[in-house]
């Protein structure tokens, strides 16, 4: 539990915000799983940040907004609860496997997927230079763990990897 002390401490959360959101989408039965800079950090070693990126199961989409939405509203708390949208990740859900996030037992993609995640955002042309920066990290970060894998990105990407 030091891990989830020390990134309560990071996203000033003095109120258990993010075991209030996790319990709120588990009790009302919402299919999820943890993508994102949280996913990355279970399958390598982790950096600090305050983001939540979740994707949902295409059926419980509109469920999740509403109690996210809120959640949000009531926050005490600088975590970043982020519901990805994107259709791409949808499918995701059916293939997450529980694995440790901040010290608390959560569904996690699994690691092809977070890869595939994180390539689309390291291409996409919308996203701050600054994000596309990371996600070109944390892309080094699953190559490192998961060598195998390397084949799951493109060239263009692989030629921009330090």
């Amino acid at each position: 539990m030091e891990a989830l002390r020390f990134w309560k401490a990071v996203a000033e959360d003095r109120t258990d915000f993010l075991e209030r959101v996790i319990a709120l989408l588990q009790g009302a039965r919402v299919r999820f799983c943890v993508v994102g800079d949280l996913a990355v950090n279970a399958y390598a070693e982790p950096v600090v940040t305050i983001d939540l990126d979740i994707a949902v199961a295409v059926e419980d989409l509109a469920r999740a907004e509403s109690l996210l939405r809120d959640a949000l509203a009531a926050a005490e708390s600088d975590l970043r609860i982020n519901l990805q949208k994107d259709p791409r990740y949808f499918a995701f859900v059916d293939d997450a496997q529980p694995r440790n996030v901040l010290g608390l037992r959560l569904p996690v993609a699994k690691v092809e997927d977070v890869l595939r995640g994180k390539v689309w955002a390291a291409q996409d042309p919308e996203r701050r230079a600054s994000k596309r920066q990371k996600d070109l990290a944390d892309i080094a970060r699953l190559l490192e763990g998961y060598p195998h894998l390397r084949s799951l990105v493109p060239q263009e990407i692989l030629s921009r990897l330090i």
